[in-house]
Parts: C-alpha cells; structure tokens; sequence
C-alpha cells in the first residue's frame, strides 16, 4: 500500500460527530457515504448520496440531493445492554480514514455500564473501481467473558433530508438467507434506486428478518466465547437508473446478480481493488510536501481524496455540489465554485474529466437559454445555483426573518451573473491547457458564443459608452451594482474569447462579429487610480470604511450580520470574499504586478473572509507578489476551514471549493503556475519550513512530473514542452535541472541560462 497519510478523529465527542462525518466521508463520484458511526446518535446525521439524484419534495421546496435509505447503521447489543459511547467508558479509541486504500477504521475498547469490556472494530470503503459498491465489516471480541449478541442492520427507508421525504418504496426482498433488498422511486417517477445487501456472520447464529415501517432488517443472535472474535460482514449495491429499459424486476434482479459476484470475491478481495484503482489516482495527482508541519501533507492528501470522491467521472450529466457528495448543505446544488475552484485540479491532473465537467454545462444550455430568454435578454444565463435539468434551482426567497414575518428575496439568481464568464473562462482554459480542438470547435464554441450573446444583450449604452448594471460580484456583501470590476472584465474576456474561437475554426455570423467588436471596443473597464487600485464597482470607493478587525477574527462566521442588517454592510466598503483580487487571479495578463499588490494591499483589510472561497486566492495572488510566508498563512487558514477546530465547521457537509482551493494555492501559490497568453509559466517559490516540493502536472500531450528542492528545479516530461520559468521561455525534455539562483540576476530579475540537461 502507499506510504499516505491518514485522517484521524481525535476522539469521541457527541459535539463533533457530524462534522467528521463529513471530512472522513467514502466516496467515488457516482455515490457518497457519510462516515457516521455504525450505533445511533440523536445529533448524528446519516447520509448516502448518488451524483445527479435530484427530486423535489413539495410546491414550496427546491430540487436537492436525495439522501437514500441508511446502509450503515448497526444496532449492538451485548450481553442485554445497547452499545453506545454515550454510556460506559471509553478505554481505547482509534478512528482513521486511510487515504491510501480508501478504507475508514475504527477500533474501540468499551466498558459497559454493568462492567464488562469488549473491543468493536469496523472497517469500510466506498470502491473505487465498482462504483455501486459499499463494504462493510464490524467485529466483536469480548474481553472480560462469554458474551451474548444481537445484531440488527439491513437498509432503511425512513432517512430523509432534514425530514422531507423523497423516494416511495416500491419493493422489500428477502432472498436465501444472507441477501435483502429494497426498491425505491422518486415520487415523480423520474429515476428508481435499487438497494441490495448481503449480510453474513463468521459464526452460527439465529436469525430471522422483518420488514416494517420502511425498514427490512436482518437480525442476527449469536453468543461469542471470551476473547473470540466474530464478524459481520456487509456488502451493498446501489443500483440507479433514469431510464426504464428493463422492467423492474429485470433491474432489480440485475444488481442482486452483480453482488452475489462481489460476495464471492468478499471483503478483503474488494478492498484490494478498489485500493488498484486509488493507487492509480494517487500517481497520478499527489502533491507531496516534506515540511516540518506534517498537518501539511495530510491537507494535501485530504484535498485529492475528496476532488476525487466527489467528481461524477462516469457521467457528464452531473457535477459538483457545493459540497461534494458528503452533506446536504446547499442541497447539493451546482455554483460556479466547479468551473473557478474545482476544474482545475482536473485540468492539469486528469483533463478528461475537466471535458466533462464542461459538458454538463453544455448539454444543459437550453435552461440557461431559457433563463436568459425570461429576463429579456439573448443567448444563455445559466443558473446560479443548478442541479440535474439545468433549471435555475436558488430558492427564491430565504428563510422567514422571525422578527417580521416576512421573506427577504433571494438576490443572487437576479443578478449575480458573473458566473456566465466564470464558464467561458473555464471553457477557454481548459483549451488553453489540452489544445483539445475537437471539444473547442464543437461545445466550447457553442459555450462561448452563447454566454458572448447574452452579455451583449445584457450591457447597457451609457454615455457613450457600454456599461454592466444591476450586478452582484463574487463579493455578495455588495449587491446590486454598477459596473463591478470582475464582472466586466470577465464579461470583455468572454466575448473576446469567442472571436478569437470563431476565428481560429472559421466560423463566420457577421451579425455577431459586429456586435462583439463593438462591445469590445466600447464596454467600460474599469481603470486603475495612480496607485494601481481598481474600484470594485462605480460606488465602492466612495462608500464609509469601519474597523473590521473583530470580525474578520472570526472570519467565515457572518458576524457581521449581528450587528448591521444585509442593507447596511451593502453601503460600506465591506468584502464577504476576493473580488478585484479574484479577478486579478484568473487574468493574471491583464493586470501589472504592481497593480497585483496594490488590490490586493487596498482590499484585504476591508474583506472579511466570510466565504470559504476567499483567503486561498488572496494567499495566491500574496504568492504571486513575491511574500510566500504571507501566503502561507493564508493556506493554513483555508486548511482549517474544514480541517480546523470548529467542531461544527463542516457539519452539512464539507466546503468544497475549499479543498480544490488547498491544491490550487500549492500549485499555482508557491509552485507559481500560471496560464498567461495561453502559455505555460511556472515560478516555484516555498515556504521557509518546506525542504521539498514535488507534483505530477497534465500539459497538453505531455505528463510532467516537478520537483523542487533546494531551490533546484527538476522537470521529467513524456513529450517535449515550451514553458516559462522564472520568467525565461525555454523547452524541455526528458529529465532536466533547473538552478532557480540561475535565472535571477541581483539586479534585474531576468533570466540568464539555458539549465542543464540530464539524460
């Protein structure tokens, strides 16, 4: 097994449970598995999800992510007494997510309330190469003396998502004595999950099953000698489907099929698997760090894990909720944090699925047409919160303030745009970094012309000029603007974009040639003041500034919002999140360095970092200014988010974008990769404790591998590739070395040699 790193859950704290059920969450991209406890818990909430399994409860509801019947939970009883950690004594606990192999283990030694020890082990996996199978193993071994057990687990229907229901039971099954299964419909009719479970005992017991109440259960007694160890193990297959090829007992009888063959195989086979497939995974896109904080590494290994468990690579018909496949926080809806935040650690580790995360948004262009259409204005505006049908899914009002009675609107559906460039500029990178030109000329073309239409509708004549109105910026603490920075810079690059495309593959529409020169020429950008500061917005700069200092103390928690109302901070110059420095990021050719590091002097001090999306692009654009220790404390309080104290920090689910943010802050903060004129450029660059920084990287045909040691770069590609480094365009091949004191003269910072090339 690969020597990775583990996650582990310090210890048992009713106050903490969900949240490391969050972070220590199996998964594969076609399903997630909240990593709760196998015994019950009141504040403990379960969760299993299917990637694109949306439905709708009610009139009033929204689409979300349908959390299905429970396959984990266990009822223990030994010896008369119910196994729970809220009783007796905890003498030993170790609990761990092994990154390696994907297995979640925990092992406790329990003393009983009537006195009597013994040790509970289980184990689990969601796999990587099987994707409807989860495994599962609990063991017992009483210490003290002979015991007596019952168990009951099986598959049950009664979960819901924070008490709405979502799937009607259409079948229970009970085959021989080892398999159940349940089968179970969205109440639209619209998809069908089948749940088959196999269940077997190491040792002779009595059994008998029920089905009642929307649970079939299996339970099992059986009396265990002192110091023996029996095990239950439980595999389970998760069959889902949109289409109605097959009858329903075809379906059905189908996926018992496929786990009576990964019964056979049993557990230990399966894991080893599944660890094959990880193991190809970890080669592929590990970050290795040798620092002096080890809570480095683990953050980086904790970071592929989950853009990997979270990432439907098996259907482009889905994508990444905010908070991947491990919680229902956001509903499991889909923001721009995919394409800005997410996309590209796929992009330059496993491009194929960056494809595919663009194809989702491409075949779901009639609903952000439509959308575009019922506002008045042409081509496509896509949703800013999206699930399976490409329909704007944000609610539209939010929850009922309990002073007045009344909702307050939702306003980022309205007019928080941005992320219709956010797309074109994903799509255009994504190009940039495959030179795919199958997928550009076809669907990226498409993309681009249709989010290139709508902001040539969307702009309005203003003196003379063309200027963006009514718009919300990625900082949602000022709403309602005119003319906000990123917005129109990233609207201009987007049209841009789709001339340079249209060009490129001699796609000729007069019309929109005329329309998009025009804008080009005459959309309002705004500009940089004498000390390089661009206003966020036509209103910004002119708005009163307060002492932030003790909210942004406890950034991430909205306290803001306890002591001004949502109207109030909108008229003073507060920051939710990067905004002017998030544009300064993804268009890194538009702006100066000097211009770089006045936003981001300007605008730091008046953002609270409430978005988890915020301090990971400051700590990049801190890097890209030269001040690495600054922007490594930027990084470790993006680790915490998820990672940090807060026992409730990820309880509906961790922060995603976050984790996609951990690896880009590495990549493109202090190892300095930059995509500037379409062209590679790197800069490494490392904290002070690390001695080493090593990573795999995609570049158009070739695998590149970097290392990074004593200010020596080494670089060992597949193909030969023209690259930027420390500011001198070169090309290499093969394996070569790089001395980074080479490349920078005392003086003027240019470059100075070729490298030395080793065979």
């Amino acid at each position: 097994m690969l020597n990775l790193s583990v996650l582990t859950d310090p210890g048992f704290c009713p106050h903490s449970l969900n949240k490391y059920a969050s972070i220590m969450a199996g998964g594969n991209g076609y399903m997630g598995v909240r990593a709760t406890h196998e015994e019950d818990y009141t504040r403990q909430t379960r969760g299993m999800y299917l990637a694109g399994l949306y439905h709708r409860a009610g009139c009033n509801e929204t689409n979300e992510l349908v959390n299905l019947p429970d396959v984990v939970g266990i009822d223990i009883e030994l010896d008369g007494e119910n196994f729970t950690l809220l009783a007796g004594e905890i003498l030993s606990w170790q609990r761990e997510l092994a990154f390696a192999n994907g297995e979640l283990r925990r092992s406790v030694l329990w003393r009983s309330p009537g006195g009597k020890r013994y040790r509970l082990e289980s184990r689990r996996f969601v796999s990587l190469d099987q994707l409807p199978l989860v495994a599962m193993q609990l063991s017992i071994t009483p210490v003290d003396d002979a015991s007596q057990v019952v168990l009951k687990t099986g598959i049950d229907a009664t979960q819901t998502n924070t008490g709405r229901q979502h799937l009607d039971e259409m079948s229970v099954r009970v085959f021989d004595q080892h398999y159940l299964q349940g089968g179970y419909e969205t109440q639209d009719h619209a998809a069908e999950v089948v749940m088959s479970a196999y269940c077997r005992l190491s040792t002779e017991s009595d059994s008998f099953f029920t089905a009642k109440n929307r649970r079939i259960t299996a339970h099992q007694a059986f009396s265990i000698p002192q110091g023996d160890t029996v095990t239950l193990e439980k595999l389970v297959w998760v069959a889902h489907r949109r289409d109605k090829a097959l009858s329903q007992e075809a379906f059905a009888r189908n996926a018992l099929a496929e786990l009576k063959v990964c019964a056979v195989k049993g557990y230990a086979a399966l894991l080893k698997s599944s660890a094959d497939a990880w193991g190809k995974i970890w080669r592929d896109g590990r970050v290795e760090v040798a620092s002096t904080e080890p809570q480095d590494q683990i953050a980086l290994d904790y970071a592929v894990w989950h853009l990997t468990a979270m990432t439907p690579a098996h259907d482009e018909r889905s994508s990444i909720g905010a908070k991947g496949l491990t919680g229902e926080g956001y509903k499991g809806h889909v923001f721009w944090d995919t394409e800005i935040f997410l996309l590209p650690f796929h992009l330059f580790t496993r491009p194929q699925i960056a494809r595919s995360l663009l194809r989702y948004r491409w075949l779901n262009l009639p609903g952000a047409r439509e959308k575009a259409r019922r506002n008045g204005w042409p081509g496509a505006l896509f949703p800013w919160e999206s699930a399976a049908s490409g329909q704007e899914e944000t609610p539209e009002f939010a929850a009922i303030n309990i002073r007045t009675g009344t909702r307050q609107k939702v306003a980022s559906a309205l007019a928080e745009h941005h992320i219709v460039a956010d797309i074109a500029w994903a799509v255009v990178a994504y190009w940039q970094a495959t030179h795919d030109d199958d997928f550009m000329r076809n669907e990226g073309l498409k993309l681009l012309m249709e989010t290139a239409t709508f902001w040539m509708g969307r702009a309005t004549e203003v003196n003379g000029r063309l200027e963006i109105h009514n718009v919300i910026g990625p900082d949602e603490y000022t709403e309602h603007v005119n003319n906000n920075a990123y917005t129109n810079y990233l609207a201009w690059h987007n049209v841009a974009s789709a001339c340079q495309f249209m060009a490129r593959f001699k796609r000729e529409e007069r019309r929109f040639t005329e329309n998009a020169s025009r804008f080009l020429e005459r959309l309002w950008l705004p500009e940089a003041d004498a000390d390089g500061v661009i206003p966020q917005d036509d209103s910004f700069l002119a708005k009163p500034v307060i002492d932030l200092s003790r909210y942004k103390a406890q950034a991430g928690k909205q306290t803001i919002l306890l002591d001004y109302s949502r109207a109030e901070v909108n008229e003073m110059q507060i920051l939710k999140q990067a905004d002017v420095v998030m544009l300064n990021y993804l268009l890194p050719e538009r702006f100066t360095p000097q211009q770089c590091a006045a936003n981001l002097a300007f605008y730091e001090p008046r953002t609270i970092h409430d978005s988890s999306l915020s301090k990971a692009i400051h700590g990049i654009v801190t890097a890209r200014c030269g001040d690495t220790e600054g922007a490594y404390a930027f990084w470790r309080d993006g680790i915490a988010i998820d990672l940090g104290d807060d026992p409730h920090s990820s309880d509906d689910g961790i922060h995603a974008a976050a984790t996609g943010a951990i690896w880009s802050a590495v990549i493109q903060g202090f190892a300095g990769l930059q995509i500037v004129e379409g062209e590679l450029h790197l800069a490494p660059r490392i904290p002070a404790h690390w001695q080493k920084l090593t990573f795999p990287l995609r570049w158009r045909n070739a695998r590149m591998h970097f290392t990074f040691e004593n200010a020596v770069l080494t670089i060992e590609t597949s193909a030969p590739v023209t690259l930027t480094l420390w500011g001198k365009t070169l090309m290499t091949s093969g394996r070569q070395v790089w001395s980074q004191k080479d490349f920078i003269t005392p003086d003027a910072g240019t470059a100075t040699t070729e490298g030395s090339h080793d065979a």
